[in-house]
């Protein structure tokens, strides 16, 4: 808010209420498509967590002998390892777009 003194020493009040409202306008699939291209490995963890899910409800029934729990926890882990995977694999991308593959002035 910006207070403005006139010349009749009366004071006025403007307030900044010009945003910019443009990313509210973008729907939702711009919006998807724009973060997934600011960073390329989130939808990929993603898709790999979910892949890693669906195998595991899959091979839920012919498990064996093997206990439900031992089951779940091998699932988790094989899940959370494919995101840790990713998010190492993002983080070293965005390393080497800002370090090494800027161009120089």
């Amino acid at each position: 808010m910006e207070i403005l003194f006139q010349e009749d020493s009366s004071i006025t009040m403007s307030s900044d209420t010009d945003v910019s409202l443009s990313s509210y306008d973008e729907g939702q699939g711009s919006k998807l498509i724009r973060k997934a291209r600011e960073a390329p490995f989130v939808p990929i963890g993603l898709a790999g967590f979910a892949a890693v899910v669906a195998y595991g409800l899959y091979k839920l029934k012919s498990r064996g002998n093997t206990k439900m729990s031992l089951h779940l926890i091998h699932m988790r882990v094989a899940a959370q390892g494919f995101v840790v995977g990713a998010m190492t694999l993002g983080m070293g991308y965005s390393m080497y777009q800002e370090f090494w593959a800027k161009p120089k002035p």
